[in-house]
């Protein structure tokens, strides 16, 4: 199990550039299953899960190049079916949550699919029946293997059909499209996810001659058609990274650009930072985070208590949520984060309170932080990071505390965040990694 040692207490400084994003890079290379013509990919991040997704299409017989760094070519023109009946295959897919995307082009273009109950991280219950419901309403029957924890999808020809999703799940969505791009008829989908992933996808999609229209809405109407063809799609920069930084650079009190943001397509983040008082000032297509000795959370209107909760897009992402509660224990004033999405993604604040932050857990999805400013640091721990999220909110935890602190199961963080020591050591960190 590798470790990181951290050295508490360094300011960064320079220029850092967000990697692709990780959700988007997943659903758009399980989208290439679509096509047997050959799909250029740029902006791929170099991240545990997108690699072994990409190594499990090579298994598959999808012809894969890497001809630059962050740029792949596919060609699914030759599809092993029967490596879906592998123990290699349920191995890798259970290990990997995306994998689940590949249901839905599977079934579109082949009539068959199997996936194992997927793995991934340990932050409560993650179903899948907005996924199989979606699919299944489009004419796929499903079938589960309880001994074998096994999934097998069959469909002689999708048909397009109306639909009210129960959550709007980002890769039920996907997953649900993907399918009905090659469905007869017409696909309405309704309570759509429509975070700028999806936006992405349906471009993607729409280039290779699906008929999407209602992009950026949760109202998705997709007309069927014979066939997709070919493209070449570039991968937005990764908005969890981006927010990660702003919150590494407030806590660390550092003076730092962020490159290259996408920063129309980051939604309230920049301005839900500006509630915990910190700068954000926006640069073209950069951000400039200055120094701050200190940084005052807002309160709402009347003088309450102020709440940062997660939303279905145009709401915050869940993924921060972790960042926003580690930065705001060294803020002056107190709110309430309120994870409403996943039952066991604030369990990590236990380790921060080990380091002395003052949070108190009311239940699985809510934390209040008393932010007690520079009057005390935190304590240098040794940590076991649970996921990818909280690992980057302990890394940043850890940066910002007197003393040096030890993060193991660093595999987690590397899933989600590429060579973020190298990378964050280039500009002034002491991260070593074991």
């Amino acid at each position: 199990m590798s470790s990181f040692v951290i050295e508490g207490g360094y300011k960064l400084s320079g220029e850092i550039t967000p990697q692709g994003a990780k959700n988007e890079a997943l659903e758009v290379i399980c989208a290439i299953l679509l096509t047997s013509e050959k799909v250029t990919i740029h902006n791929i991040p170099d991240i545990l899960d997108v690699n072994n997704l990409i190594q499990l299409l090579r298994d598959m017989n999808v012809k894969v190049e890497h001809p630059s760094a962050d740029t792949y070519t596919f060609q699914a023109d030759d599809i092993d079916l029967d490596y879906l009946k592998t123990d290699d295959f349920l191995r890798k897919s259970a290990s990997l949550r995306g994998s689940v995307m590949i249901v839905g082009p599977l079934v579109a273009r082949f009539g068959k699919a199997m996936i194992p109950k997927p793995g991934g991280d340990k932050i409560g219950r993650r179903r899948l029946d907005t996924h199989f419901v979606g699919i299944q309403k489009l004419g796929a029957c499903f079938s589960y293997d309880a001994e074998h924890q096994l999934y097998e999808i069959e469909a002689r020809r999708l048909k397009g059909a109306y639909m009210l999703l129960d959550e709007a799940s980002v890769t039920g969505t996907a997953n649900i499209l993907m399918a009905a791009v090659l469905a007869e008829g017409v696909t309405t989908i309704y309570n759509a996810a429509c975070e700028p992933y999806l936006q992405q996808l349906s471009a993607m999609l729409n280039r290779m001659g699906a008929r999407i229209s209602g992009v950026g809405s949760n109202l998705l109407t997709i007309e069927g058609v014979e066939s997709l063809g070919g493209t070449e799609h570039r991968i937005l920069p990764d908005m969890i990274e981006v927010g990660s930084f702003i919150g590494m650079a407030a806590m660390t009190g550092s003076d730092i650009t962020i490159k290259n943001t996408g920063y129309d397509k980051l939604g309230i983040i920049p301005e839900s930072f500006r509630r915990l008082g910190i700068q954000v000032e926006q640069q073209g297509d950069d951000i400039y985070v200055p120094t701050h000795d200190s940084y005052e959370i807002d309160t709402f209107i009347d003088g309450s208590i102020m709440t940062i909760a997660d939303a279905p897009w145009p709401g915050l992402t869940p993924d921060l949520l972790s960042v926003f509660l580690v930065v705001a224990t060294q803020a002056v004033g107190s709110v309430l984060i309120h994870q409403k999405m996943f039952e066991s993604r604030l369990f990590f604040v236990d380790k921060l309170i080990d380091m002395g932050a003052q949070i108190i857990l009311c239940d699985p999805h809510r934390a209040t932080v008393i932010g007690l400013g520079n009057r005390f640091k935190l304590r240098a721990a040794t940590m076991v990071s649970p996921d990818i999220r909280a690992g980057i909110a302990l890394l940043i935890a850890a940066m910002s505390a007197e003393g040096t602190s030890r993060i193991h199961n660093i595999d987690q963080i590397d899933r989600g965040y590429q060579n973020i020591d190298k990378r964050l050591n280039n500009i002034g960190a002491r991260i070593t990694r074991l």
